[in-house]
């Protein structure tokens, strides 16, 4: 992808962390899911009251994807932060969602870690599912 794609990319991915429902960490999540059809499934975060039914937005969007036929794809775009601020730091998934991901994604899985500054201002770090699980266990080890 592109920079100015990447920067559209992670922008849906800002878009998506608009319907987090947050009432207890306040904490809003995004994620855009690129499969590997050019097919982008958005997700965000989803509290709950007894907080293990939680669902994060990386999630959110493999199990959106996967629910409508996808099981192959590119790339993620991920941002969060407090609900009444911008993105103003990258926000890397949490352990569960890389195994998510781990389930459906090889080593090169291209992860952009969004950010945007109050003025509006994109800016991201890539990694890879490689760097961010090293050593993972997937549905080759079975």
């Amino acid at each position: 992808m592109e920079n100015t794609e990447i920067i559209s990319f992670i922008e849906q991915a800002i878009e998506a962390r608009k319907n987090a429902y947050t009432p207890y960490s306040h904490f809003a999540v995004g994620a855009a899911l690129l499969g590997k059809t050019g097919r982008i499934y958005t997700g965000c975060n989803i509290e709950n009251a007894a907080y293990t039914p939680t669902n994060c937005a990386e999630r959110t969007a493999f199990f959106k994807a996967v629910s409508q036929g996808e099981h192959e794809f590119s790339a993620i775009a991920i941002v969060g932060g407090r609900a009444d601020m911008t993105c103003a730091q990258i926000c890397p998934p949490c352990g569960v969602c890389r195994q998510v991901m781990r389930e459906f994604c090889k080593d090169e899985f291209l992860i952009y870690l969004g950010k945007q500054t109050p003025e509006g201002e994109i800016s991201y770090r890539t990694m890879t599912l490689g760097q961010l699980l090293p050593e993972s266990f997937g549905p080759d080890n079975l």
